[in-house]
Parts: structure tokens; C-alpha cells; sequence
């Protein structure tokens, strides 16, 4: 589980104005930090199978948000992965 501090920076990070909070960037910005909570998480329990769904599932939706970020405006994808650190 991701504690506030890290949603609110990752929230920052990736704003397109000062009350964005719930923007597609926005929620890829949190899937991710999320997703490398969890990736930590399962290198140590390998076989919580579970843990793994929830992952796969939050992979899943932050490929579709960025799929739709990247149909609506191609630079702002561009430079939200560079940000974020997400390879294509």
C-alpha cells in the first residue's frame, strides 16, 4: 500500500494544472508507484499468487490509460514515460 506522501508527490509530478488530481497522468503517475510497491513486494514472497493478479490487473490499466493518453496527445505520452521512467 502506498502511503499519501508518495500519492500526493507522484500527484505533483505528473499534474497538467494546479487541481488535477484524478487526470488520466495523474492516475498513471499513481499505478506506477504503486506497481513498483508491489514488485518490490513479490520479489520477496514469490509465491503470493494473488499479489501477482493484483499486479498484472494494475499493469493492465496503466497500459490503457497510456494508450489513451498517446491517442489524445502524442508529446504529452512522450514525455510523461520519460518522466516516469516507463519504457514504451
Amino acid at each position: 500500500m502506498i502511503t499519501s506522501e508518495k500519492k500526493t508527490a507522484a500527484i505533483k509530478g505528473a499534474q497538467a494544472h494546479a487541481k488535477d488530481t484524478g487526470g488520466s497522468s495523474a492516475q498513471v503517475a499513481i499505478l506506477t508507484e504503486r506497481i513498483k510497491e508491489l514488485t518490490e513486494h513479490l520479489k520477496i514472497n514469490k509465491h503470493d499468487f494473488m499479489a501477482r493478479r493484483g499486479l498484472l490487473q494494475m499493469v493492465g490499466r496503466r497500459r490503457r490509460l497510456l494508450r489513451y493518453i498517446a491517442e489524445r496527445d502524442s508529446q504529452g505520452y512522450l514525455d510523461l514515460i520519460a518522466k516516469l521512467g516507463i519504457r514504451r
